[in-house]
């Protein structure tokens, strides 16, 4: 066991898909002799040489692009783009191809391919750098969106994905790259794509959320609890497509209560398909209306906002509490 940061972690896992199947390879913008943007690769191109850690030129369409093309053609590529927000000139690509290959050629052909994208505000970066918009991704069939909340989940979430069969989006989110650090084993494990985890018991409502989000709730839960508040369940997402629904729905037919905090945009986010998906299979268990803590509906802003843009303590709190005081 080491203790790693989660950047740390995305780090190990690459190395260790690298070392564990020839077939693996990076592509992506300075990930070689730099190491990209937040270092995730550092090191990788002296253990493993250039052809299987690839510096590309600066196109995202041409960088998932050729990932499909490699993956249908039997290799295992990981490619990274740099920011959420510069994912947007590779989204033909994503949508029309990598998700559809599966399907179109009958299962004669499939994409076993890893999409790494940091994403999520709070980093104070300029325009594009911050956005999250993972529910583009989770409308498109054919794609597994994965997001982990800690370091642990980061190298096995990332080591599932890069054994799975079909195309992954792996969502990073920066804002706690460096935040915190936690023991990683040293050798390969996966933690199971598809499968949510409470992270904290409780008995009075359940809180869902997935990356960033999930270690503020915890915080603020364990301050609530502490001042004589209600006894919230925690539960990370962690794989945003498929939903994990067993685990969703068991917690909350326990607690009768749920509350859904996410970093994205509130309209037409993820938080309104698991309020609609509580609604229709738990409704006889909920002593209150499913609510959502989101984004505000407008683009991020820049430094001087920024915080106040995702959910703060006072907005997640006032959440927690509406459902309670129903």
């Amino acid at each position: 066991m080491t203790e790693r940061t989660l950047i740390q972690a995305v780090n190990s896992a690459l190395q260790d898909a690298l070392a564990g199947d020839e077939r693996v390879l990076l592509l992506g913008e300075d990930i070689g002799v730099n190491g990209g943007v937040f270092r995730a690769t550092e090191g990788l191109l002296e253990m493993f040489g250039e052809h299987r850690v690839v510096d590309t030129p600066l196109s995202e369409a041409g960088i998932l692009g050729t990932a499909v093309g490699l993956a249908a053609n039997g290799l295992i590529p990981i490619a990274e783009i740099q920011f959420m927000g510069f994912i947007y000139p590779g989204f033909e690509q994503l949508v029309a191809h990598v998700a559809r290959l599966r399907t179109r050629s009958r299962g004669r052909y499939s994409a076993p391919m890893v999409v790494r994208v940091p994403y999520g505000g709070r980093i104070r970066a300029p325009e594009l750098h911050s956005d999250s918009t993972e529910t583009y991704f989770i409308h498109t069939p054919g794609l597994t969106v994965v997001t982990p909340s800690n370091p642990y989940d980061a190298k096995g979430l990332l080591l599932a994905a890069a054994a799975s069969p079909d195309p992954v989006i792996f969502l990073e989110p920066m804002h706690i790259y460096r935040a915190f650090r936690q023991e990683v084993p040293d050798d390969p494990y996966t933690v199971p794509l598809g499968q949510a985890a409470v992270v904290k018991p409780g008995k009075d409502v359940t809180v869902i959320s997935w990356g960033s989000m999930v270690r503020d709730v915890a915080k603020i839960a364990e301050a609530m609890e502490g001042s004589g508040g209600p006894s919230v369940e925690l539960v990370d997402l962690r794989t945003l497509s498929p939903i994990d629904e067993d685990t969703v729905f068991a917690s909350v037919r326990r607690t009768g209560r749920a509350v859904i905090v996410h970093e994205a945009v509130q309209s037409l986010g993820l938080g309104a398909e698991l309020a609609a998906r509580i609604s229709e299979f738990c409704i006889l268990d909920l002593e209150a209306p499913v609510t959502r803590v989101a984004a505000w509906d407008v683009p991020p802003p820049l430094f001087r906002l920024e915080d106040w843009h995702v959910p703060t303590e006072a907005r997640i709190r006032a959440g927690i509490e509406r459902v309670m005081t129903f």
